[in-house]
């Protein structure tokens, strides 16, 4: 019974995502931070000339200034570094605790992950001040993805090693 404590993990972690889509966007604004002890303003003559459009605003260090054009970044990365970790916590549950082969457990990681990220964006649509995002979703699916690939990459290393 001992290994059904690898569940304790990604269910953790669902917890800090669900816990961190509960807090109204203006708790977690980083650019006050940001200005307070980052100078970014070098980063202005390599990127103000990137310009785009996500969820209906513009991207841009016009529109949103050399802070709030690093905090999209820095919010963007987190989605697909929290899904990411959050794909290997559950490729890890489920080698430890079923008999899965390697495929099926990565898949199943993978949907899991995914469909984890839509119940977010779901939720979040019910936060103060925070709006449900398709993109966000894919993002966040890009993050799952990636651990995905990072699996099978690890996975092909230790079978090449046995083989030397």
């Amino acid at each position: 019974m001992k290994k059904w404590w690898y569940w304790l993990f990604p269910i953790a972690w669902m917890g800090v995502i669900f816990y961190s889509s509960s807090t109204p966007y203006e708790e977690q604004d980083l650019k006050p931070f940001l200005g307070q002890y980052v100078d970014l303003s070098f980063l202005i003559p390599y990127v103000e000339h990137i310009s785009f459009v996500y969820h209906k605003s513009e991207v841009s260090v016009e529109a949103l200034g050399i802070n709030g054009f690093a905090e999209f970044f820095i919010r963007k990365g987190a989605h697909v570094g929290v899904f990411f970790v959050l794909m290997l916590l559950f490729f890890v549950a489920y080698r430890q605790t079923t008999a899965f082969s390697f495929a099926k457990a990565s898949y199943f990681s993978l949907l899991w992950t995914v469909l984890y990220g839509v119940v977010d964006e779901l939720h979040q649509g019910m936060t103060p001040n925070r709006t449900p995002y398709y993109g966000d979703v894919i993002i966040d699916s890009v993050g799952a993805f990636i651990g995905w690939v990072v699996i099978f990459i690890i996975a092909r290393r230790k079978k090449l090693r046995k083989l030397n």
